[in-house]
């Protein structure tokens, strides 16, 4: 599969219904050619997530730029003020598993220092794909290999899962052992194993797509 995920951040003086208006207007422009639509509002407490999170599923690349490129001039337009987004084929990095769906869909779009050795993102990438097992509340997930950047970085990695609900993601996720003592590691400017540069856009929104 061809993914597509777009964080929109909009102008501080955006309304609800021009907001909704957007929504609908790529909603409707991604909806001929692709298998999966979630366009919905972040909830709060995103970390440089946007306002509206988009993300979309087609059958092969081919089929996917032409629209990717609709939506994207759409959201080159007021009221949109900055797009951070990858382009990615599913999975790449390690196994996707969409055996159960959940209510709310996450995604952490990051960047690993581009002078790491591949063994150590293998270990990194593991380390990140093992924590399902250990988290029930995770109810699907996959890791993918970012193909093409855009935004406040050149991403290289998006780490994606379905949560049973809210406080699955905000609760035992992000204070789960597995996450400070293996995971953080990889992400703590402190700790001299460190490989995520830059900022990390963590961003979620409600699990309803069209």
């Amino acid at each position: 599969m061809f993914e597509v995920t777009r964080l929109v951040h909009l102008a501080p003086d955006t309304d609800a219904t021009a907001r909704e208006r957007l929504m609908a207007r790529v909603r409707r422009t991604a909806a001929p050619a692709a298998r999966r639509v979630l366009v919905e509002p972040t909830l709060p407490g995103v970390r440089n997530g946007g306002d509206v999170l988009v993300h979309l599923r087609f059958e092969r690349a081919a089929e996917g730029v032409g629209p990717a490129g609709e939506v994207d001039a759409l959201l080159s337009e007021r009221p949109v003020a900055h797009v951070d987004g990858a382009e990615y084929h599913s999975g790449t990095a390690g196994a996707a598993e969409r055996a159960a769906t959940g209510s709310v869909y996450r995604v952490l779009l990051l960047r690993v220092a581009a002078s790491t050795p591949r063994a150590t993102i293998d270990r990194f990438e593991a380390d990140l794909l093992r924590m399902p097992r250990y988290l029930p509340s995770i109810r699907s997930w996959q890791l993918s290999r970012v193909t093409r950047g855009t935004g406040s970085s050149p991403w290289t990695h998006v780490w994606e899962q379905e949560f049973t609900d809210l406080g699955g993601l905000t609760g035992p996720y992000l204070m789960h052992p597995v996450h400070w003592a293996h995971v953080d590691r990889w992400f703590d400017p402190e700790c001299p194993e460190v490989i995520v540069r830059e900022r990390i856009c963590h961003s979620f929104c409600e699990n309803s797509p069209h």
